[in-house]
């Protein structure tokens, strides 16, 4: 475990967080303008449909919101593994607040 406030580790920390972040930033902009608009009638005319509804029209309305809840949990496990490596745990925070 590094120093928090060593600069050769906040700059790593910094670093991980930006690729997280744009890693993450690039799959939702494939979820919400791909699969709900550039390539709807693909997915329309190669998946099944769900609920009655084309599979295009499915991913834009009801996807992408489940893709984005995902994104989240992925987004908040992804961070916390990043602080505890980095020694910015929030269980530590806990303890002392009681």
């Amino acid at each position: 475990m590094s120093d928090p406030k060593n600069s050769s580790s906040a700059k790593a920390y910094w670093n991980a967080s930006l690729l997280i972040t744009q890693g993450l930033l690039i799959v939702w902009a494939i979820l919400s303008l791909g699969c709900g608009v550039l390539f709807r009638k693909t997915l329309d005319a190669n998946l099944p449909a769900i609920g009655g509804a084309p599979f295009g029209f499915w991913m834009a309305q009801q996807g992408a919101i489940i893709g984005f809840v995902v994104l989240l949990i992925i987004y908040m496990v992804a961070m916390n593994r990043l602080d505890a490596a980095h020694g910015f745990e929030q269980q530590e925070d806990q303890e002392e607040q009681s």
